[in-house]
């Protein structure tokens, strides 16, 4: 289905912490196809709809509507430092997506 790791869930939980999100609030995940086969993503803090689909990864709870499911199925949220090392990103690993390379499951999960 839909994986976080134990890195992304940490700064997941950092967020809400320092966000004061509510309770009632998971974070919802959604992927859009570009023109090229390559998948954009987007995140952010939202309340569940009655047609979302509701994932629990490493303790924290994930949001993906319906229309995102079949693009993320599979996909696993990880976090890491960029090559320059000077920022953390949130990385979608994601087998639907045309730029997906399976070898960089390999050097951000540690789960």
């Amino acid at each position: 289905m839909f994986k976080v790791t134990e890195k992304a869930a940490e700064q997941i939980r950092r967020s809400i912490a320092e966000g004061n999100i509510e309770e009632s609030m998971a974070l919802r995940v959604a992927a859009k196809k570009n023109d090229d086969g390559s998948l954009s993503y987007g995140m952010g803090f939202d309340a569940k709809g009655p047609e979302d689909f509701i994932i629990e990864s490493e303790g924290v709870e994930i949001i993906i509507a319906p229309i995102h499911k079949p693009m993320l199925m599979g996909t696993i949220l990880d976090f890491a430092d960029t090559e320059e090392g000077e920022e953390q990103v949130f990385i979608f690993l994601n087998p639907n997506d045309a730029n997906y390379n399976p070898n960089a499951e390999d050097e951000h999960s540690d789960s």
